[in-house]
């Protein structure tokens, strides 16, 4: 005792364990399955939960020393964290057991977040093992987030702009981005409902693809299922589109002859895609962001469909302008630094606002309760 009493006295304290997560090829024996909790949508398949919205990620809670993590197929990168410490990020990690093991007595809370874009495919999870499972409390709070590349977090730890489609993929981490910030500032769960390169009505140079809302009701991007969203009722949506649709110049073939009839189009459908967010949480507040690139058209656009939403009455809905950004991103998109910028923009709102919190939060913890410790996020 008198040893310990001297290393706090010096300001010296033990090391804390070095965990370690190594794959392994067996070793589930008696663990079990432990009960997820799990944030954004997911569909079930044989080998685990298939995701492809950005930002998942899934916690488990238990008591041992030891657990198993399985990863099932997909390119990803997947930060895990013990006990909200990051202990290691996996980069497209082979499919198969891990074990996080050299953990300390005790009760201990998982997590695994992704971090990378799967525009391209889904990706799977397959769930922690442990001997021991302990209940993983749900949180009162909850977020969504709905946008394009700035949402997702393109390329956001880039130390430069000029970048290849590669170093994109693997400089981009939603959990740095503006969701994640929120989320661990608020204590909240969080979905990000993104893609990078949609808009509202029109994509990035036109390309052809489902925008946003046409992508936004299904639980994969091959819309094979709808989302059910059971359980899920944001105290706030955070809304920021209409980036690619005003980027870029029309081009010939496009439906749109002029700039003008863009505009009516965009303002139209946003007010559509937000009427029914609305109607699905009536109580929700939503906070409509822009920044102030193209010359301020997209911001300008999206207070026009804001000022006509309340026009209309519609309540606890409000535009927000972010400027000066930095953009030092990949192809000059926020960077982190930017990113807390945006996310101090809407604090800014919620700390004014800080009864939306009080709006729902008995229900999100019944509906827990309803469920069980197990939540698929669907």
């Amino acid at each position: 005792m008198r040893s310990i009493a001297i290393l706090i006295a010096l300001g010296l304290t033990a090391a804390a364990p070095v965990v370690t997560v190594t794959p392994v090829t067996s070793g589930v024996g008696t663990a079990r399955p432990l009960p997820l909790h799990v944030g954004g949508r997911v569909a079930a398949s044989a080998d685990g939960l298939r995701r492809q919205w950005p930002g998942s990620y899934f916690e488990a809670s238990f008591k041992s020393r030891e657990a198993l993590m399985k990863v099932g197929p997909g390119d990803a990168t997947l930060h895990v964290l013990v006990d909200g410490r990051t202990v290691t990020t996996l980069v497209k990690p082979r499919p198969g057991l891990y074990r996080i093991g050299d953990l300390a007595s005790g009760p201990h809370r998982l997590r695994v977040e992704v971090a990378s874009e799967s525009q391209a495919a889904p990706t799977v999870f397959g769930g922690f093992y442990a001997a021991a499972a302990r209940p993983t409390p749900a949180r009162a709070r909850q977020i969504e987030f709905i946008g394009d590349s700035h949402t997702v977090g393109y390329g956001n730890t880039s130390p430069k702009r000029e970048c290849t489609q590669a170093e994109v993929w693997s400089t981009t981490d939603t959990s740095q981005g503006i969701a994640g910030i929120t989320g661990r500032r608020y204590d909240a769960d969080y979905r990000v409902n993104a893609i990078s390169g949609r808009g509202v009505v029109r994509n990035y140079n036109g390309f052809a693809a489902d925008t946003l809302p046409e992508a936004y009701p299904f639980v994969l991007f091959d819309k094979a299922e709808r989302a059910a969203d059971r359980g899920w009722h944001p105290q706030i949506y955070v809304v920021a589109l209409g980036t690619n649709d005003f980027t870029t110049p029309l081009h010939a073939g496009e439906k749109w002859r002029t700039r003008a009839a863009l505009h009516a189009d965009f303002e139209a459908s946003y007010a559509a895609f937000l009427r029914r967010l609305r109607a699905r949480d009536p109580a929700a507040h939503v906070l409509v962001w822009a920044t102030d690139m193209a010359g301020g058209e997209i911001a300008a656009e999206a207070r026009r469909t804001v000022d006509r939403l309340r026009g209309e009455g519609m309540k606890n809905i409000v535009f927000a302008p972010v400027t000066g950004l930095a953009l030092s991103g990949c192809n000059s998109h926020p960077s982190v630094v930017d990113d807390e910028r945006i996310a101090q923009t809407i604090a800014a709102y919620i700390d004014t606002h800080a009864g939306l919190w009080r709006r729902g939060a008995a229900a999100v913890r019944g509906s827990a309760g309803r469920r069980g410790a197990a939540r698929t996020g669907r």
